[in-house]
């Protein structure tokens, strides 16, 4: 009876252990804390918090099959080139250690798979959200263009939705057609490098960073947003020379509206 009891507690504990939840708690949380870290526990993190971590992840890697196999990878061969985190977040804290021959791939995956589906957690995400709709820093979401004034449009997307009361001919559309394609995809290439800049700026926020380490990133930013509004200058001359003076004076309306 006794020996009964004793092997019904160990496969009890074998099977908690093996648990999703244990397994990160046993693999993971000696670095990464597991919950949303307060302000006074960040200068003494060993490493970035599991709801940054997922955060990050979950901007790269759009699905649940790709974000594990990243993790798998990343996990057991690090590098700083793969890391999904901030680069001052690397710098600070360092390449993780390989897990390899430690915890099994079987194993990380499980973890992966349950971190994909609890993390971040709703509060942490509202408050990353919260701070990216406040005031300043909602602009620097929401746009990638330095100039954001009704004055300087987006000239292709009025003339599309308005072509036929503008009396543009077939030729005169399919150039303007080419012109927005190649706008559309600059702009899109340069907002999908923004975001996880824009993502550091916050976490760096909040984090309490000083602003001269703040200023790199920024100035990134900053060149990026000169790159998009470039393309959209370009866009707007580029439609503009399209148009004839009798067209152009039909478009004011559309412009000003």
């Amino acid at each position: 009876m006794k020996q009964s009891f004793i092997l019904f507690s160990l496969l009890s504990g074998m099977l908690l252990a093996s648990t999703p939840a244990e397994l990160l708690k046993t693999n993971c949380a000696s670095c990464h804390i597991l919950t949303k870290p307060t302000p006074e526990m960040i200068p003494t993190l060993k490493a970035p918090a599991i709801e940054a971590v997922m955060l990050h992840v979950k901007m790269v890697y759009k699905d649940k099959k790709s974000a594990r196999e990243f993790i798998v990878d990343y996990t057991q061969n690090p590098d700083k080139t793969k890391s999904v985190c901030e680069s001052n977040k690397v710098a600070g804290f360092g390449v993780m250690p390989s897990i390899k021959g430690k915890v099994s791939p079987e194993d990380i995956a499980t973890i992966s798979d349950y971190l994909y589906d609890n993390y971040p957690t709703p509060e942490f995400s509202g408050m990353i959200k919260e701070m990216l709709t406040n005031g300043k820093m909602n602009a620097l979401k929401s746009s990638p263009f330095l100039l954001n004034g009704d004055n300087f449009p987006h000239l292709t997307k009025i003339l599309v939705q308005n072509w036929d009361k503008i009396g543009l001919t077939k030729e005169q559309q399919k150039k303007l057609l080419v012109i927005r394609k190649e706008t559309l995809s600059g702009v899109k290439a340069i907002k999908k490098q923004l975001a996880p800049l824009e993502a550091e700026v916050v976490e760096m926020a909040v984090d309490g960073e000083e602003a001269s380490k703040v200023q790199p990133i920024l100035e990134k930013i900053a060149k990026l947003k000169v790159e998009a509004t470039l393309i959209q200058y370009k866009c707007l001359t580029g439609s503009i020379a399209i148009l004839s003076d009798e067209q152009l004076e039909k478009v004011l309306p559309f412009w000003d509206s």
